[in-house]
């Protein structure tokens, strides 16, 4: 009830939109189409944050010391990776977006800047990922392991929600593992850095997505009450 009093939303019966005009957002859910007052986005400008403005920030000062060739090479494999937005339409990214998708990557596992374009990988999926849960304990099992060289696994964790949440759109990267690691990744420590310190009952959500050569995998998402 708090929420929709703070937020009010008014279903709609319109063709699919999303994004903000005139102090109104419009978006859908499970349920469909719908409309809001616009929300002035929160910029607590916490040090994450800062971590990763300043990542964007290397990487788009680097782009422009790219000859003319290199920027082409970038937007031929932009033309090849695909995105969906939030209607659903599937999209490719420019040349400068694919250098940034790729190199904040290889920044976030500690490896360097390529200035040429690689090659299009398609890294695998993580198999399976069990979860171990508690207030002192925060561990993720996975196959296959372990991984190969230089790959790397990222964790993307949410904030502690209700148990009875069955659906999580605010996930945070919160630990990415050392390179082949083998199964199983702890992150009670940087959730706990993150977060603070889990309660009994609640739910996580966790996405886990495979890193090589500055492209990520698909995700596995899955969630866990801590026990």
């Amino acid at each position: 009830m708090a929420e929709s009093l703070e937020w009010p939303r008014m279903k709609i019966l319109d063709v699919p939109q999303s994004g903000s005009v005139a102090g109104q957002t419009s978006s859908r859910n499970r349920f469909g189409q719908y409309r809001r007052t616009r929300a002035t986005p929160v910029n607590p400008n916490t040090g994450f944050q800062g971590v990763v403005r300043a990542r964007l920030a290397v990487n788009a000062a680097a782009w422009r010391a790219l000859t003319g060739a290199q920027r082409a090479a970038w937007g031929s494999l932009g033309t090849m990776i695909t995105r969906t937005d939030a209607l659903g339409q599937v999209y490719g990214l420019t040349g400068f977006q694919a250098y940034l998708s790729v190199n904040n990557n290889n920044l976030a596992a500690g490896n360097a800047v390529v200035p040429d374009a690689p090659l299009l990988l398609t890294p695998a999926a993580i198999s399976t990922a069990t979860v171990t849960l508690t207030s002192a304990a925060f561990s993720i099992a996975f196959t296959t392991t372990p991984l190969g060289a230089g790959e790397r696994l990222f964790a993307y964790t949410s904030m502690q929600r209700s148990a009875g949440r069955g659906f999580e759109g605010d996930m945070r990267l919160v630990a990415i593992s050392a390179a082949a690691l083998a199964s199983p990744m702890d992150i009670h420590a940087a959730y706990l850095a993150r977060f603070g310190t889990r309660i009994a009952g609640q739910r996580i959500f966790i996405t886990l997505q495979r890193y090589v050569g500055g492209f990520l995998s698909g995700p596995l998402l899955i969630s866990q009450l801590v026990a």
